[in-house]
């Protein structure tokens, strides 16, 4: 399948650059894909269009202040993103600018945080062994900065560190924020709660590799990075007990929607497990576990879109996006979401 049948144009002036006044301020698409219709609505609509009994599946993973401004104790800055962890204290990392941060080198982040290069690889990767004066994670929430995706073409503010944060991040490891549950507040999540919609968390720690451009012609040659994830035994039973009761599984982003569908057999029964999955979703393929997506607007020839094409339908998508545009709904990872029933 060819990468470019999943290109669109999109202007400037719509990659959202701040997130909005309040979380649930955002517009939501609605696809319904029985219909074939499309409805605009806002967030604040989304208890309309779930029933008792559904089960919500959100992504509790928590992003890390990945981003660090340092300097090789040899001369020169540099900037560093923390991808993940090797071993507590080793981390892979991409470095800029790559060509001058060599194995063996000493990288100065501030007081209290050092790192030695161990290995460099291909595309800027690195791996950085820390030597901090306190806890590692401490030490980055003092001195990193929120790693905001690069089309978001500002330096990060004091307020990015709670917004670029769903209100229900508990396990840190993410370096990119599961965007789809951004928009939720805790009064909404109370409100769904109160009228019977199962509210079920499961990790998955967002990396690097689910946004990076796909540099490939055909789609069956793209490499997916894996990605770590953890389905607890009381998840698992929360999200089967929903879908043997006639309710209806509701993905919250597209980190969930590939959980769900790692961990689902062919019955579409769910089954506690941790590891990694590299699960990559085009469209032909049969999802087992969703029935429901909620999810941001995704980038051109990305294997987000690809996977929401999987998801309903390639034209479908592509025919949304362009009303998207035309009624200038603002994209990407702080901007308006889609509901896909």
């Amino acid at each position: 399948m060819r990468v470019d049948l999943f290109d669109y144009d999109l202007p400037d002036d719509l990659i959202a650059q701040e997130p909005p006044p309040e979380r649930t301020a955002s517009r939501m698409m609605v696809l319904d894909r029985a219909a074939h219709a499309l409805d605009h609505r806002r967030f604040t609509d989304l208890p309309a269009y779930l029933r008792p009994g559904d089960c919500l599946v959100l992504n509790d993973t928590r992003v890390i202040a990945a981003r660090l401004h340092g300097k090789r104790v040899s001369g020169g800055q540099v900037e560093i993103l923390l991808l993940r962890p090797r071993e507590p204290l080793l981390w892979q990392a991409l470095a800029k600018p790559a060509k001058r941060v060599r194995v063996g080198e000493m990288l100065d982040f501030g007081t209290g945080l050092r790192a030695t290069v161990t290995l460099a690889g291909d595309e800027g990767l690195r791996e950085l062994l820390f030597d901090a004066d306190e806890p590692l994670e401490d030490a980055l929430s003092r001195l990193g900065e929120p790693p905001l995706p690069p089309y978001v073409r500002r330096k990060p503010a004091p307020a990015d560190r709670e917004r670029y944060q769903t209100v229900y991040a508990r396990s840190s490891g993410a370096v990119a924020a599961p965007t789809a549950g951004l928009h939720f507040d805790a009064p909404m999540l109370a409100r769904l709660q109160a009228e019977g919609v199962a509210i079920v968390f499961l990790t998955l720690h967002v990396g690097l590799g689910t946004f990076r451009p796909v540099a490939v012609q055909e789609a069956e040659d793209h490499v997916m990075h894996a990605e770590p994830y953890h389905v607890s035994p009381e998840a698992a039973e929360a999200v089967n007990l929903a879908r043997s009761s006639g309710g209806r599984i509701v993905a919250v982003g597209t980190t969930v929607a590939r959980t769900l569908e790692t961990v689902a057999d062919s019955a579409g029964r769910i089954h506690a497990a941790e590891g990694e999955t590299d699960i990559f979703i085009t469209p032909g393929y049969r999802f087992r576990a969703v029935d429901a997506l909620l999810t941001n607007f995704h980038l051109p020839r990305s294997t987000l879109l690809m996977m929401v094409s999987a998801f309903a339908g390639r034209e479908f998508i592509l025919d949304a996006y362009r009303r998207a545009i035309a009624e200038r709904y603002r994209f990407f990872s702080y901007g308006d979401c889609m509901l896909i029933l």
